[in-house]
């Protein structure tokens, strides 16, 4: 009945396949789509960023998803321009932030499955449906098998899934497109301005299908990101009580 419940509240060096299939897929969104990446987009096939695809975030510690997190809601906001609502699936986010990216979170459902078993079937139903925009879901860990089903839910739909892994241990191999890990840096000021400042991470590619791995800094300004075209330092941080350093 659970089930049956959530699926009515979400329907009310170059490869030049791939470049391809990215393309393809873009001309569904009336052309190429810009999320604003800059030079980060150098890191996919062709230089495009992969829309109807799962992107799968390493988060180790609480600082990364919520770093994730922000990062994923930019990217939203050039998804959702375009068409539909997005579900977040297992979500630990206080959805008023959201509005910090442009954002109305009432054309967000949140779901939190009772159980964590449930989370990737949701996940799965949800990138099912053609007419979201995205979906975003936060697992504990995610396997070769449940990558791959996920994967092939888009590949019928192409809805961009977005897949936080807060797995501490590093992921090994699976049918995600694209593996990325945003960590957290100091915000960046205004010049001469006290505050917290603007949202700053670094953005590393680690994994990409057909496309070249690499680490930038990240800024959310004015509404839009800034990228930055060299490389960031790993910054430190602690898991599960464990000082690390990321990247």
């Amino acid at each position: 009945a659970a089930r049956g419940s959530f699926r009515r509240a979400v329907l009310g060096d170059r490869n030049p396949d791939l470049v391809a299939v990215y393309r393809a897929l873009q001309q569904d969104v009336e052309g190429v789509m810009d999320v604003g990446l800059g030079s980060l987009l150098q890191a996919f096939p062709g230089g495009i960023f992969p829309i109807g695809s799962v992107h799968e975030c390493w988060c180790p510690c609480w600082e990364e998803t919520a770093a994730a997190s922000g990062f994923v809601a930019g990217i939203l906001q050039t998804l959702m321009a375009r068409r539909g609502a997005v579900v977040w699936i297992g979500a630990e986010l206080f959805p008023p932030v959201l509005s910090a990216f442009g954002l109305d979170p009432g054309r967000f459902l949140f779901v939190k499955p009772s159980r964590p078993d449930d989370t990737i079937w949701c996940i799965e139903e949800a990138l099912r449906y053609s007419g979201l925009a995205a979906v975003v879901g936060e697992v504990n860990r995610l396997s070769f098998i449940a990558s791959r089903r996920l994967q092939l839910a888009v590949e019928q739909s192409r809805v961009t899934g977005f897949v936080l892994n807060r797995s501490a241990r590093q992921p090994g191999t699976n049918a995600c497109a694209v593996r990325w890990r945003i960590s957290p840096l100091p915000g960046m000021l205004e010049e001469g301005m006290p505050g917290v400042g603007f949202a700053h991470w670094r953005g590393e590619v680690m994994k990409v299908r057909g496309g070249k791995p690499g680490a930038w800094e990240i800024t959310w300004r004015g509404g839009r990101f800034q990228v930055a075209s060299r490389q960031a330092a790993a910054p430190s941080l602690k898991v599960h009580g464990q000082k690390r350093t990321a990247g």
